[in-house]
């Protein structure tokens, strides 16, 4: 028995002349549009019954129905397919392409870095709309490293993961300078980090809060972008993580790290600048706004890196430098210089005892930063019944037994006292440690021995490392944000 009821002639035609239709309309499949943008829609055939109930062509009719029925459905898939296709491209077109983000090359100790928010008093929160508002303060930073650091360009750590940004610089001085990130807000990291003191503090520990001493001295916060693990056991693994340590240390700033999050939300001038700029307020974000201010702080030039760069036309010939007008510019550049910002005779013998197996001070104080980023056993502290084992308590191997992190020579001469715990005051009794071997124990490192130093030679080695003494950037200490 049929399933339709049988047609006439004509409606079979029409039927033919519809699927042709439909074929021929170029919808199009698998996203493809017609050249003429347009998708051709097929009214319903009209179904005309024969004049009466049975055709000798009843089922070939019922077959080319059915087929009809298949064709249709066919190209109404075909259809949404391509619409789909379209719907999609179009999106994809008014969305916007991320573009490059924009980069500054910049050199490190400008003091536009560090100058603040401009004005006068607490930072209020239109001033900060202001600051925010300025597309220069999100621009991604290259730093440049001034003369004397440049050399160490390859060993910049950090960057990666925390790029530099002025908006994030400017939010970092303030926290840096801000003694309420301490419980009682009586102490700030500038308290033992101190600008005026070297970027250290004059103490023989590091005085936290209700005036509670701590066990070291108070490593400098300058020339940090050149190194990675922090602190004198260099516990923390990064600028960061050391950034926040001191928040929950409860003879440093004696809070936790869930209060300061919470201190710092309530303040609108910090709430708005975490969202702007790292779009929440976590202690890691604190973290890596403090780091990225103490990236931006470095020391500039000093004689020693002026002389430096005069030496290194000491072996051309005046006449080839005569003759390359590029070269004689930047030799005349360098002779300003250093006759601008000269070394004392007594600095450069100091420097040929800094330099050779006489000082033998190059086993440790070695690259841009005069600093190995490496922990050794000077014999410091050793001598009491219960020393300070350093490194050891990080790592549990023997070897690490009293050993503490190399510190820099650059600017040396401003952060006294000195080793680990601020035990030696001064330079020159510094170089009478060295010149003794230090304090004999089993971990003692094996570049420590006995020196044999002139009382002239002894003069001269503290006068180079007065010589590593260069200016550090304008920074401004006291704007900060109101409550």
């Amino acid at each position: 028995m049929n399933r339709f009821p049988p047609f006439s002639e004509s409606t079979q035609v029409r039927l033919v002349l519809a699927a042709g239709l439909l074929v021929a309309s170029g919808c199009a499949p698998s996203g493809t549009v017609s050249g003429q943008n347009k998708v051709v829609e097929v009214e319903a055939v009209e179904i005309v019954p024969a004049q009466g109930t049975s055709s000798p062509a009843a089922s070939a009719t019922s077959t080319a129905l059915d087929e009809a029925a298949t064709a249709t459905k066919q190209v109404d898939e075909a259809k949404a397919a391509a619409d789909k296709a379209i719907a999609e491209a179009g999106k994809t077109i008014a969305e916007p392409v991320a573009k490059p983000a924009a980069r500054e090359t910049v050199m490190l100790g400008d003091p536009s870095l560090t100058s603040g928010v401009p004005g006068q008093g607490p930072i209020t929160l239109a001033e900060i709309d202001t600051w925010l508002a300025n597309p220069k303060n999100f621009i991604e930073l290259d730093p440049v490293l001034p003369l004397g650091l440049s050399q160490g360009a390859s060993q910049i750590t950090g960057l990666d993961k925390n790029p530099l940004t002025r908006a994030k610089i400017e939010l970092g001085r303030q926290l840096y300078f801000d003694p309420r990130l301490s419980a009682d807000a009586t102490v700030s990291c500038a308290s033992c980090h101190n600008p005026t003191e070297g970027y250290s503090a004059h103490t023989k520990t590091g005085v936290g809060v209700r005036g509670q001493l701590g066990g070291r001295n108070s490593p400098v916060s300058f020339n940090r972008i050149l190194t990675g693990a922090q602190f004198w056991d260099g516990r923390a693994e990064s600028l960061e993580a050391q950034a926040v340590g001191p928040i929950q240390n409860p003879i440093e700033m004696g809070f936790t790290h869930e209060g300061v999050v919470k201190r710092l939300g309530e303040m609108p001038v910090y709430k708005k600048q975490f969202e702007a700029i790292f779009g929440d307020l976590t202690i890691d974000r604190v973290g890596q706004a403090i780091a990225a201010f103490e990236r931006a702080l470095v020391t500039a030039p000093s004689p020693y890196d002026y002389n430096e760069q005069f030496r290194s036309f000491a072996n051309l010939d005046p006449d080839d430098i005569a003759d390359d007008p590029e070269l004689a510019a930047k030799y005349a550049e360098a002779k300003a210089a250093v006759e601008a910002h000269p070394m004392s005779e007594s600095a450069k013998r100091g420097r040929e005892i800094f330099f050779t197996e006489k000082g033998n001070c190059t086993a440790c104080h070695v690259g841009a930063n005069l600093a190995d980023e490496k922990y050794h056993n000077l014999g410091v502290g050793m001598d009491k019944p219960e020393p300070d084992l350093g490194r050891f308590v990080v790592t549990k191997d023997q070897k690490d037994t009293g050993a503490f992190k190399t510190p820099t020579v650059r600017n040396v001469a401003l952060n006294a006292p000195y080793m680990h715990d601020g035990s030696v005051a001064t330079l020159e009794e510094v170089v009478d440690w060295y010149d003794k071997g230090g304090h004999p124990n089993p971990y003692l490192s094996d570049k420590i021995r006995p020196l044999k130093l002139t009382a002239q030679e002894k003069a001269d080695l503290v006068a180079f490392m007065q010589a590593c003494t260069g200016p550090t950037p304008t920074v401004e200490v006291s704007r900060l944000p109101g409550d």
